[in-house]
């Protein structure tokens, strides 16, 4: 079935730019295999060496985390949204005044 799958911007220069990919499959990791097939630079940003998604990839299923669900074996309906959610570090580190 046709899903639509979300590129965040740091991801686009993977994907021609494109801030959306419309692919066919049954499970969110059908999808996401799909993607690192035609777009085979996008693979390391998403999957560590043993084939894992990467800690600080977060994937959404109209607007569920996939971990809250089967996670990548979580079936797809026609017309379903995947996310991609990279996390984001950084900031300065505060110091707290407690009294």
């Amino acid at each position: 079935m046709a899903v639509k799958v979300i590129i965040p911007t740091p991801l686009r220069q993977y994907t021609e730019k494109r801030d959306a990919i419309e692919l066919e499959a049954g499970t969110v990791a059908e999808a996401l295999a799909g993607l690192t097939s035609k777009y085979q630079g996008l693979r390391k940003h998403l999957y560590n060496e043993e084939g894992k998604l990467r800690s600080f990839v977060n994937i959404y299923l109209n607007d569920e985390d996939i971990r809250y669900l089967q996670k990548d074996q979580t079936p797809l309906n026609e017309n379903d949204i995947i996310s991609i959610v990279p996390s984001i570090a950084g900031g300065q580190n505060l110091q707290c005044i407690c009294s």
